[in-house]
Parts: C-alpha cells; structure tokens; sequence
C-alpha cells in the first residue's frame, strides 16, 4: 500500500510539470524570434522632404517624418515655415506632464510668411482604412486599428479612418472649432498614449530620432504644463528640412515596411510572449517605431 501511494504522489507530483509542458490549445502558434528579423529588402528609403529637422541647444536634434500624403495641406504649410525659417530662435515652451511637448511662438504673435494658408482644411481623418497588417481585437477608441505598407499607425470605426495618438506622433495644436491649425505650432504625446485626440487634431508627422530630447525635458507645473517664464524654455536654434541641407549634411533615413510576413511574425511574437508571460494583445501604439539611419 505505501508503494502505491508513494507512485501516486510522484505522477500527482509530475502532472503540473506535464501540463505545463504541453502545447498550449487554442493558443496561436508562436513563430521563431528569426522569423521577425527584417530582411535587406524590407527598409525602404525615405525622401529628404518628408524629414524635418529641429535643432535644439548643446547638438540635441530631433527628426520628424511627415506624413505628407495624409495631411497634404498642413505639411504643405509646415514645409513652408521651415523654408521661411520662421521657427529660428522659437522654443519648446510646453511640457505637460504625462501629456505632451508643445513648441512654436509661445505669444501667438508672430505673424505667419504671407504664402501660408490659415485656415487650411480640417485633415482629422484619412481617405481610407488600408492597413497592411491589421490588429485582430478593437480597442477602446476604434473598432479596428492597424499599420500602412509604410508604418504608420491607423484606426477606424467602419466608416472613417484615421492616424492615431501614439507616442512621438506630431500633431498641429488649434483653438477651438473651426480652427484647424496652420502647422506653426506643433506637439507630441510624450508620456502614455493621447488616443482622445484622434479625430479631434492634425496628425502631420512622428518623432523618428531625438524622442528623449523631449520626453526628458523639466514638466511645468504651472497651468496646462506652459513654462511660466521664458527662461524655463527650451530653445529652438533652427529647424530646416533635410531636403534644405547640403547634401553632406543631410541625415538619410530608412523605415521598416510591414508588408511582409517578418512584420507579421514581430507582430504575433508581441501578442504571443513565450511563457510564463500572459499573453494580452497589442495595442497599435505598441507597434515599434522601425525607422534607422540608412546604412
């Protein structure tokens, strides 16, 4: 009898291992970490006039892609105030907690280059919902989200489509409605995700290089995170796009396309970490930013 108790306690012993072992049914199969490795052909170059360029004090630059083809009017302008050099000797006078950077002209003063269109079209939303990898589980701000061919992060609720509020992303800052922003004054999220901005402001661009160069600047305390005084700034030396630069002092930049079935792969190892993490989806702003510097 105690033999037999004591086989008992040992396969008893060994079933939680054993199960623990097993396939896991109903889980999706997880793909090698390999088959999430970009290949050469997966980066593509992108163009010297979708790149600005903000050049802030002691070599700090941050790059930005613009999202030309989905708010074709407002990087219009933007590309225009570069050309005219109207951010030169601007600042970054808003830094909100957990929120968002804010730069331009701190006074909204300054008047804007003659060529600059000021009421330019409400670009809120995009022409339509065409990801190359869609997300298979809404979210609480849209019923499906996904990422273009070229990386950028998409929503929609079945009718309209837009760019999402992720981390890094630019948008255009705007007084109340009818105003949509010229460009002039720009901000990115810099703590969690600003989701409750989609479809409520200009997305122009994201944040490809220098990100820090932002998120770490000193939080104001004073109200809605503009810095009280000019000396709590963070000053703006020029900002130019690459396209403006010599040609041996341009930055060139590639990003990850996500047509392919590597994307795919990265994807479904972050919504399938190994054990003994709990696998909990992903969120589009989750998706990492695959941009590099063109080897």
């Amino acid at each position: 009898m105690a033999k037999t108790l004591l086989v008992l306690a040992a396969t008893l012993a060994a079933a939680p291992l054993a199960a623990q072992n097993a396939p896991q049914t109903g889980a999706p199969p997880r793909p090698a970490p390999s088959a999430a490795e970009p290949a050469p052909e997966d980066w593509r170059d992108l163009p010297d006039d979708e790149i600005l360029l903000i050049q802030l004090k002691n070599g700090r630059q941050v790059a930005v892609r613009l999202a030309a083809r989905f708010a074709p009017a407002h990087v219009s302008n933007i590309r225009k105030l570069a050309a005219a050099r109207w951010w030169d000797g601007e600042s970054v006078y808003r830094v909100q907690e957990n929120w968002v950077a804010q730069w331009g002209d701190p006074t909204e003063k300054k008047p804007l280059p003659p060529e600059i269109l000021t009421r330019p079209p409400a670009e809120f939303e995009i022409g339509a919902f065409t990801p190359a990898q869609r997300l298979p589980k809404p979210d609480s701000y849209a019923t499906a989200t996904g990422v273009t061919a070229d990386g950028w992060p998409i929503a929609s609720d079945g009718k309209a489509a837009w760019l999402t509020h992720c981390y890094g992303m630019v948008g255009v800052a705007r007084d109340a409605l009818p105003d949509t922003g010229t460009g002039a004054e720009l901000f990115t999220p810099i703590g969690q995700s600003a989701r409750r901005l989609d479809r409520n402001y200009t997305v122009v661009g994201r944040i490809i290089e220098g990100m820090p160069f932002l998120s770490a600047l000193p939080r104001s305390e004073a109200a809605m995170g503009v810095y009280a005084s000019a000396d709590e700034r963070a000053p703006i030396l020029w900002v130019r796009l690459a396209s403006q630069l010599p040609p041996d002092e341009r930055p060139h930049f590639q990003v990850r396309t996500t047509d392919n079935p590597r994307y795919a792969a990265m994807i479904a190892l972050r919504e399938n970490p190994a054990p003994p993490t709990v696998a909990t989806g992903i969120n589009v702003c989750d998706l990492p930013v695959a941009v590099r510097r063109r080897p």
